[in-house]
């Protein structure tokens, strides 16, 4: 079966041809449980995100700050396995029909098998795969498997990344691409920064990709900052920050859609 790069493209050109921006919703599978991290997304989606990261928790999150880390621990002490990762894609995809994609270190597919990875991933309807921590130029083997099976692969750019390493991570990656906002792990920030915008600039001169900006963004003000200069606004602490601050699993649900609908109104005000 084929994975659902496609539909992840025509999103992403439907929203620009909206001139608005897309939003990118960010969940870790498996929190606060995995039937609770699946209506989280699906939450998330009728708030009014286009796409939606799931996060696969890792003992280890280098990209991730203490939020992030803090439902990974919940989801990982849970027993939260690659089967369930690939279940919430399955069942949130069925029920919405919007792209989801699978953010994720490289241990756990090299531990896991590429091939098998990638199969399971397109079979449960996945668009593609954000790789934070795979080099470019260790990254065939995979990308060889993603285009068998129609999955994008991102690659994350950072403030840091020169011109020609900008160029070399674009012309590998497929989708959109990952522009971190700042050197830093995830979280929620008071303010998002120039350096994102001049990154985006900087990523555009190499590709026709979208370029994508996450870390940071916490409310609809910043979104529509976002927006005004990225193709897509990606936000993740501040969903799971609305999950843990929430009495229970009821509030939370209810939290997250809130929050996208707010997002959802930035980005449309860019």
């Amino acid at each position: 079966m084929s994975g659902n790069i496609e539909l992840l493209n025509t999103t992403l050109a439907a929203t620009r041809a909206a001139d608005r921006a897309a939003l990118i919703a960010y969940l870790p599978a498996g929190f606060p449980t995995v039937d609770g991290g699946i209506q989280a997304v699906e939450a998330v989606i009728a708030g009014g995100a286009d796409i939606v990261e799931i996060g696969l928790p890792h003992s280890d999150p280098v990209l991730d700050g203490p939020v992030i880390q803090t439902a990974d621990d919940i989801a990982l002490r849970g027993g939260v396995r690659i089967a369930d990762v690939m279940r919430t894609v399955r069942e949130a995809h069925e029920a919405t029909g919007v792209p989801i994609l699978v953010m994720t270190y490289w241990n756990p597919i090299d531990r896991y098998g590429v091939e098998r990875f990638t199969a399971e991933l397109a079979d449960a309807g996945g668009a593609g795969c954000i790789l934070p921590d795979l080099p470019v130029q260790e990254s065939a083997l995979w990308r060889e498997h993603a285009d068998k099976h129609g999955l994008a692969t991102v690659f994350v750019v950072a403030p840091s990344s020169q011109d020609a390493r900008l160029a070399t991570i674009t012309a590998a990656g497929s989708g959109f691409v990952y522009a971190a906002s700042l050197m830093g792990v995830t979280g929620t920030r008071a303010s998002v920064g120039a350096q994102a915008q001049d990154l985006v600039g900087r990523t555009r001169a190499t590709t026709d990709l979208p370029v994508c900006v996450g870390l940071g963004v916490s409310n609809a003000a910043q979104a529509a900052e976002v927006a005004g200069f990225a193709d897509g606004v990606i936000v993740g602490s501040a969903f799971v920050k609305a999950m843990l601050d929430a009495p229970d699993e009821a509030a939370g649900l209810a939290a997250v859609r809130s929050l996208a609908g707010e997002l959802a109104e930035g980005v449309r005000k860019r």
